[in-house]
């Protein structure tokens, strides 16, 4: 039976539409307007084009972060991915952790961005779920009633090396370097971090949970599923996705069907600064990967 962790307004979420310069070498946002309800933004999610993929001048419905999540456990790295059913578009995928940023974070979306992998990846022990720091600081425990957080060990949340071309924000460079992209069919711009989430070594038997939110009789409600874990991993070798997908519960690997699969557009093709794809097959996404190291 699925445990009700959350129950919020939707009303409550504000964002700002933007407005988006973009040359070969960089890309500029800013916010444009009045802040947008959640329903608000879904409505202007409309498709867009541009002409030309390297430069053009645009307004978006708004600004959306994903994390590229390394789980780093037991000296063995894998990308961490999430599935979702898309009611807005009618699928289901595995994508990145990821969320809309709230208008008060427009210029700091790296906070989205620990935000979400707070909310979204719980990782579980035997004595308790864990709780993470970035840097010095500790990540929210946004379910702490209904989940009992242990106070140690934690896990520890880092920033990786990020994209070459700089994004600016009203002319403000963002540090991190998150790699950015217009996906033109929901008119939003996406920054994707890349991040580490390193598991203490003395965690012992963790299993790994995802939670999302879902529109229900006018609330936003989040639940734990224990039956339906929704969270994946790809392990790498030196950095690299390997054609594997697995699942970590009570400390054990377990690997999980493929066919038929289909993963989120951050996935898919970019073009300069646009992605054009809603989705991309899995198997045709390591056919493209091949490609790429054949040339």
């Amino acid at each position: 039976m699925p445990t009700v962790l959350l129950r919020k307004s939707p009303t409550a979420f504000k964002t700002l539409p933007l407005y988006v310069e973009a040359n070969p070498d960089r890309l500029n946002y800013q916010s444009l307007g009045r802040p947008l309800n959640f329903g608000e933004v879904i409505e202007r999610r409309r498709p867009v084009e541009v002409p030309s993929t390297h430069r053009f001048a645009l307004e978006l419905a708004n600004l959306g972060v994903s994390v590229r999540l390394t789980l780093g456990w037991q000296d063995r790295e894998y990308w961490v991915l999430v599935r979702q059913q898309r009611l807005d578009r009618g699928d289901v995928v595995l994508k990145l952790i990821s969320g809309y940023v709230p208008a008060h974070e427009l210029n700091l979306p790296l906070l989205t961005a620990i935000q979400e992998i707070a909310e979204e990846c719980l990782l579980e022990t035997p004595e308790g779920w864990l709780s993470g720091r970035f840097g010095d600081t500790w990540l929210p425990a946004p379910y702490e009633g209904p989940l009992q957080y242990r106070e140690t060990p934690h896990f520890s949340l880092a920033s990786l090396t990020g994209a070459t071309r700089p994004v600016h924000c009203s002319e403000r460079v963002l540090m991190e370097r998150p790699r950015a992209y217009v996906h033109l069919p929901t008119a939003s711009l996406q920054l994707v971090y890349d991040m580490r989430l390193e598991v203490p070594k003395d965690v012992h038997r963790p299993s790994l949970f995802h939670v999302d939110e879902r529109l229900e009789d006018g609330e936003l409600v989040a639940r734990l599923d224990r039956s339906q874990a929704d969270l994946y991993l790809i392990p790498l070798q030196h950095g690299e996705p390997q054609e594997q997908l697995l699942q970590l519960h009570n400390g054990r690997l377990s690997p999980v069907a493929t066919r038929g699969l289909w993963l989120s557009e951050s996935f898919a093709p970019q073009d300069g600064w646009v992605v054009r794809d809603e989705r991309i097959r899995w198997k045709d996404w390591w056919i493209g990967r091949a490609l790429a190291v054949a040339r």
